[in-house]
């Protein structure tokens, strides 16, 4: 069966994202989490918390391509100082990045209703400790919304 990606797709998805308590959604494309290939579409809301995270694996890339609206990425080193910020936009300047297995990295919406195509190698395996920034809270943490907020400032004046 083929799947169409198109307004109102994108649309039904954000407004599954701002349902949701985490303020994101996605819609796979590969059929489990055990698909050697995992293509989906992925929807995130502002005031949303992608806890910086890496993925150890060396087959584990990860391509993310801005559909709608904009987003701000942050690589960071070991030590949880940023060493990159870039904006993605599906209407101007970057609209998408490849972050190699191993880069520290996350990422804010930085308007409503914003959706990004992602892909990378499966299968799904949940992140292991050493995966997960331990200089960030994780998620659902007293301390995430003002992490959160520390990231966006990040891209105020863009």
């Amino acid at each position: 069966m083929i799947s169409l990606i198109n307004k109102e797709t994108l649309a039904e998805l954000s407004l599954a994202a701002k349902a949701s308590p985490r303020l994101r959604k996605n819609f796979n494309f590969h059929a489990s989490n055990e698909s050697s290939c995992h293509r989906l579409l992925n929807a995130l809301e502002p005031g949303t918390y992608v806890q910086p995270h890496c993925h150890l694996d060396s087959e584990k890339d990860e391509t993310m391509i801005a559909l709608i609206g904009r987003f701000g990425i942050l690589i960071f080193d070991a030590q949880g100082e940023i060493t990159q910020q870039v904006v993605l936009s599906a209407n101007e300047g970057n609209m998408g990045i490849n972050i190699p297995a191993g880069a520290f990295h996350s990422m804010v919406a930085l308007e409503s209703g914003s959706v990004f195509f992602e892909s990378k190698a499966g299968p799904y395996v949940a992140l292991a400790a050493a995966e997960k920034a331990s200089w960030a809270p994780a998620e659902g943490d007293a301390g995430c919304a003002a992490y959160l907020a520390k990231m966006v400032a990040v891209f105020s004046a863009v």
